[in-house]
């Protein structure tokens, strides 16, 4: 099939979501899924080099993960820290498995990474007389080194900042647009997306991107779970379109959950109030009904412990108590410093009336951040030519199997600018060398190749979509209760065994009705939502399953030891073309550079 410009036809997976062929299509050289700070970064960044750019968000270009972080962004700006400081807290906090070429590439270069950020507006909370960044510290932080804004708004900052200069840059947006599959060329390499609008106008519906190379930054997936403190956009699209394009996922089971999340009951859902771990940083509490302060004495920083052994900490105390809920006690800051330094989480707290100048907060812990994510190497490269991935949605090695308190906005920073530098380069110079893989993973995409084209119109086709079935919109809450009793906090292999086969039977009994009438549910963006979460959470469940220990954010109460002779290594991940996962490990610690996928794909565990 050939193209109406003359290029031949980018085409999606056979795994590909159902979905009417697109009825529109433009044209760029980058296009970028995501508005946090990695999508956004990447954005201007190849835009400033000369190419045209595309960014596609599934709602505003404001409305992704980065502006919910309150607590900032880590690197080693103060007097006394060092970048091989911050690089020792980060591998105590990764259990074993960060990659530590990448956690030297995000604290050297992160410095200088937010430096840029403040030269691209962002405006950080300073000391008034001297004019020196103010520097909170969080757990797993042996130093104050994280730089915050607006008290504890440094995500909404940093977000007003990067949306201003994209703007100011005119790079295309395409704003409520739920990206749908990956496009490829006959080599196999990306394409472009297709994507679906909600709207009216020029670009509305089902379309098309096609650019030559496409950076996916959509953040995590803790929708998954029945409390998070993810938007209810985060819904693991990135990670599901990157399994269906036939790219690698790497240690997906390691989902951190937030120590200290608002506790509205045991009835709450959907995404929860954070109480941001500068709140512990700058001194409170983490006590009992009975005001113990059970954290002490489970590690050398107490409340400032990394966020895996904070979360299991008040597990074990709820537990132990019968207890729905621990509490966070910061009632000796008093009014001024609360309304001063964390304005937003004082807000969210009498919002649900709670008043933390006078009383202590209800906490527990929630789904909060994925570690894991779509392998890819230190430029952003993913197993498949011309995909790049950042941000939440991206493994690169840093995390390991828990990340360290506000690495998250620095490590989409620092991947972004890499990324952004690889597909520039590649633009200029390496257009020969499309689809070779070296040492460091896949080559540069030859995006001076791509040439911007009008917008186009073709009609959607309305015959039958191929594809597995579509789930119902229902299915999504089945799906986070699932996995919230059977993949959350506590995991054992009775457990993880019970959410699989729940989810097995999920899609069973779609694919049953697609047989006996010959109708899935139809095509949109709930059902789409549902049916990536489901893959999401099959990955999830298949490589917690696996990993017999635990280690990092990885609790399973079966196996309860840290198990490094057998398990100090990474589980890759692939879906084949028959929807079959491949659930493999590596044989060392060593993180692998990406290499071509296997085709091969092996039962379901």
């Amino acid at each position: 099939m050939t193209h109406p410009t003359g290029r031949p036809e980018a085409v999606a997976p056979a795994t590909a979501l159902r979905a009417a062929a697109p009825g529109w299509a433009t044209e760029a050289d980058v296009v970028v899924v995501g508005s946090g700070v990695a999508g956004l970064t990447a954005a201007l960044r190849c835009a400033a080099a000369g190419a045209r750019v595309t960014v596609v968000t599934k709602a505003r270009l404001d409305d992704g993960s980065t502006r919910w972080a309150q607590g900032g962004i880590a690197a080693a700006l103060g007097e006394g820290d060092t970048p091989e400081q911050h690089l020792d807290d980060t591998l105590v906090a990764g259990a074993g498995l960060c990659d530590e070429r990448a956690v030297r590439t995000l604290v050297t270069e992160g410095p200088d990474a937010v430096r840029r950020l403040i030269t691209t507006g962002a405006r950080f909370d300073a000391d008034d007389d001297t004019g020196e960044i103010l520097l909170t510290r969080e757990g797993g932080h042996h130093r104050r080194r994280i730089a915050h804004a607006g008290g504890d708004a440094t995500g909404a900052e940093i977000s007003r900042a990067l949306v201003e200069a994209v703007r100011e840059a005119g790079i295309d947006t395409v704003e409520n647009a739920l990206v749908l599959d990956l496009l490829k060329d006959g080599s196999g390499r990306a394409a472009g997306v297709t994507l679906h609008v909600m709207g009216e106008g020029q670009r509305d519906g089902v379309g098309a991107v096609r650019a030559g190379a496409v950076v996916l930054a959509t953040g995590g997936m803790g929708q998954i779970f029945s409390a998070t403190t993810n938007p209810a956009v985060s819904t693991g699209d990135g990670v599901a379109l990157a399994l269906r394009a036939g790219a690698e996922v790497s240690d997906l089971e390691f989902v951190q959950f937030h120590p200290t999340v608002l506790w509205l009951g045991p009835e709450a859902e959907g995404q929860q109030p954070l109480v941001s771990e500068a709140v512990r940083g700058e001194g409170a509490h983490l006590v009992d009904a009975d005001g113990v302060r059970f954290m002490q004495g489970q590690h050398e920083l107490a409340e400032l412990a990394p966020r895996d052994i904070v979360a299991k900490g008040i597990m074990r105390r709820m537990q132990e108590r019968g207890a729905e809920h621990m509490y966070l006690d910061a009632r000796h800051f008093g009014a001024r410093m609360w309304e001063r330094r964390f304005p937003t989480i004082l807000a969210a707290c009498r919002a649900h009336g709670i008043d933390p100048v006078t009383e202590p907060i209800p906490v527990a812990p929630a789904a909060h951040y994925a570690s894991g994510g779509v392998r890819t190497d230190l430029h952003g490269r993913t197993t498949v030519p011309g995909l790049y991935a950042c941000g939440e949605v991206a493994c690169t090695g840093v995390h390991g199997a828990n990340r360290l308190a506000s690495n998250s906005l620095l490590e989409g920073l620092v991947f972004a600018e890499r990324i952004a530098e690889d597909i520039t380069a590649g633009a200029a110079g390496a257009a020969g060398a499309a689809g070779a893989a070296g040492a460091e993973g896949p080559a540069r995409p030859a995006t001076a190749a791509v040439r911007p084209g009008p917008h186009e119109r073709t009609e959607p086709d309305e015959g039958a979509p191929g594809g597995a079935p579509l789930l119902a919109s229902e299915a999504r809450y089945e799906i986070q209760h699932i996995m919230t009793n059977g993949a959350g906090v506590l995991r054992s292999a009775e457990s993880l065994a019970r959410a699989a086969d729940r989810l097995e039977r999920v899609h069973d009994e779609a694919v049953a009705q697609l047989r006996r009438d010959g109708k899935t549910a139809e095509p949109g963006v709930e059902t789409w939502e549902a049916t990536n979460l489901h893959l999401v959470a099959r990955v999830l469940v298949a490589a917690a399953l696996r990993r017999e220990e635990t280690r990092g954010c990885h609790w399973r109460e079966d196996r309860p030891a840290r198990d490094d002779a057998a398990w100090r290594r990474h589980l890759l991940v692939t879906l084949g073309p028959d929807g079959a996962l491949d659930v493999r490990s590596t044989d060392s610690e060593a993180f692998p550079p990406p290499t071509t996928p296997r085709t091969e794909t092996e039962s379901r565990p």
